[in-house]
């Protein structure tokens, strides 16, 4: 107050015009700060009605959070983000703490409680935050993953159909594909790189199943332009994780590459939805429209067309669904295979399984009768989960139900705009929840687990994750082909697991093995 007083001694005796500035600015102070008063009066009354008590704070080394947002920035691109972000629970003894990135206060938590408000019980109390959509929509646009409200759930709705039972249930859908993996496999002990083919396995599938129209990376001979798109679309996602990581640091990140990467994904995608909006509008009449999609499959693609999106929107919706449909099979496949060339035992035991079947391939309801395929499926979700960790931003003040207080049992305060960071890596691998041998591959812990909100591979609430059956069942079937057709397989490198993280997570060095015919 002696500061305005000092404002209004000045004003006097000066021009009516400096007068009324000042007067001006005076009135702005003191609106703003009854304002302030009034904001945090409310907000301490709401944190008192629901028992909410201050979080551990990071012990950071500087005021405003430079370290953590220079330790994600490095972490991200060299390995090892996953762990060293773990390793903060046990520095703050917590497993909910209060965090600081270039003086932005949010919280980070591994609670399945906190999970579960998140995603489902107060999940109209948080949205995606304008960061992340900022890193994502620049590539992404506006679909699935990078949208709230009424625009995502239009998009899920479109996605709906893709994924019905029958759809995913459509064996010869994958065999096609996987018999083309199969041929890249060297049979004389050779080593191969499993990741690559894996990759390339589920781009060829996606495009197939989405696109109606394969990118054929797998065929003989390959195809020049669907591999350099496997590159490009690979790239410009790890360019998105980095800056999603790196918070307002992404804003000095500069790259000469990732515009050329990310005009050629455009292009690529791009010549599939004109074909297919040409399609559409070349249509002779409504009668033979009608005959055709009876007798042909449901194709995404052709669907989008038919809406009177522009071509931007569908091919937005098209990348956002590309990106679950390819990083998600693959990347399990390729933890779990990695994990398979270094435990013969579980090789072993889940190929007895297999060998069940004889030669032919499984049939969808065989697959899912399989229990020890499913429970090391689990295993490598649980480990080593595709979307690591995730974010959401309070769009009104609210709370998340634990981590507050000495024991971290209270509720905690958060107010709208602030960000609460979820870490399922984390939270999947805490010793109280799946016991002391919490870091080791155990697919028999499964015999009697009924998984919660403590274990979260797909997401959860109304976002989980539309695709996951799809998804399960492409590597299910894919790990059965592979095991009828080899009857070992021998690690060929000593690299210790460290992700390669874009939007999703994946094996940094590959699944460098041999395997032997059967």
């Amino acid at each position: 107050m002696a500061n305005l007083s000092k404002i209004t001694a000045f004003a006097q005796g000066r021009s009516p015009v400096v007068a009324l500035v000042l007067g001006s600015v005076l009135v702005y102070i003191v609106v703003n700060l009854l304002q302030w008063a009034i904001i945090a009066r409310r907000r301490s009354l709401f944190a008192r009605k629901h028992g909410c008590k201050p979080a551990p704070r990071y012990p950071h080394r500087d005021p405003i959070g430079l370290d953590v947002s220079l330790e994600n920035l490095k972490m991200s691109k060299q390995g090892g983000f996953l762990e060293f972000a773990t390793k903060r629970f046990q520095i703050v003894g917590a497993n909910t703490f209060k965090i600081m990135l270039l003086g932005e206060h949010f919280f980070v938590t591994r609670e399945p409680e906190n999970m579960k408000a998140i995603l489902a019980t107060q999940f109209k109390d948080f949205s995606f935050s304008p960061s992340r959509k900022e890193a994502l929509g620049d590539i992404f646009g506006h679909g699935i993953f990078t949208t709230d409200g009424k625009e995502w759930e239009a998009s899920r709705a479109l996605l709906r159909p893709s994924f019905t039972r029958s759809q995913v249930g459509d064996i010869e859908t994958f065999d096609k594909h996987v018999t083309k993996l199969l041929a890249k496999i060297p049979l004389d002990g050779s080593t191969v790189d499993l990741q690559v083919l894996f990759f390339g396995l589920t781009l060829d599938s996606a495009t197939d199943f989405l696109f109606g129209e394969s990118t054929d990376v797998l065929r003989e001979g390959g195809s020049e332009s669907g591999e350099r798109f496997a590159k490009a679309f690979t790239y410009v996602t790890e360019q998105a994780g980095i800056r999603g990581r790196a918070g307002k640091l992404s804003y000095f990140i500069r790259d000469k590459r990732y515009p050329e990467e990310k005009k050629f994904v455009y292009e690529y995608v791009g010549n599939y939805v004109q074909k297919a909006v040409q399609l559409h509008k070349s249509s002779l009449n409504q009668e033979k429209k009608t005959e055709d999609a009876k007798s042909s499959r449901y194709v995404f693609l052709e669907h989008l067309a038919t809406t009177g999106y522009s071509e931007k929107k569908i091919q937005d919706e098209l990348l956002n669904i590309l990106l679950a449909g390819r990083d998600t099979t693959a990347s399990l496949l390729s933890f779990l295979f990695y994990i398979l060339a270094r435990r013969p035992d579980v090789f072993e035991k889940l190929r007895a399984e297999v060998t069940n079947l004889g030669d032919k391939p499984p049939t969808f309801e065989e697959i899912k009768s399989m229990k020890y395929l499913q429970y090391c499926l689990n295993e490598a979700l649980r480990l080593h989960p595709i979307v690591p960790q995730n974010a959401r931003m309070a769009v009104r003040d609210t709370t998340i139900p634990l981590g507050g207080g000495p024991d971290g049992k209270s509720p905690i305060f958060v107010k709208a705009g602030q960000t609460v960071a979820y870490s399922v890596y984390a939270m999947q691998r805490r010793k109280d929840l799946y016991g002391e041998d919490a870091e080791e591959y155990k697919p028999e812990r499964w015999e009697h687990i009924r998984p919660g909100w403590q274990f979260l591979p797909f997401n959860g609430g109304p976002r989980i994750c539309i695709g996951q059956q799809f998804a399960l069942t492409e590597a299910s079937y894919t790990t059965i082909r592979l095991l009828q057709t080899f009857k070992s397989i021998q690690r060929r490198d000593d690299s210790i697991l460290t992700e390669y993280l874009t939007l999703t997570a994946a094996v940094r060095d590959g699944v460098n093995v041999a395997l032997t015919p059967a």
